[in-house]
């Protein structure tokens, strides 16, 4: 059995529970890391440490398997969830084509009338 790292739960529970007012990226980091670390009371009965919370045991080992979900998609939740209830998180299945531009030339660059600068006719 292979033990693995939920890390998407982690800081889910992590980002629920503790405000991100004035953090900057490398400050939230640490304090992630800090409470990952925190002493607490483990299912067993023993104290250890809180990252101790989130190891899953794997039943087989293989490699698809044990590699961590890195999916960063948008997945609303909290308070914004009900904001984009409608809205279709799937990428639409036709290919998407450029815009046809039209060609740039002198005429089209060109302004139709001129300004003067002096007298604004």
């Amino acid at each position: 059995m292979a033990k693995v790292f939920n890390g998407r739960s982690a800081t889910e529970e992590y980002m629920s529970t503790h405000s991100l007012t004035f953090s900057t990226p490398d400050m939230t980091l640490r304090k992630f890391a800090i409470w990952l670390g925190e002493q607490v009371n483990l299912p067993n009965g023993e104290r250890g440490p809180r990252l101790m919370l989130y190891l899953e045991e794997k039943g087989s080992k293989k490699e698809r398997e044990l590699v961590p979900d890195i999916d960063d998609s948008f997945k609303p939740s909290g308070a914004v969830t009900e904001m984009y209830k409608e809205v279709e998180t799937t990428a639409p299945t036709e290919l998407m084509s450029p815009p046809q531009l039209s060609p740039l030339d002198r005429v089209t660059l060109e302004p139709e009338t001129k300004f003067c600068i002096s007298c604004g006719g």
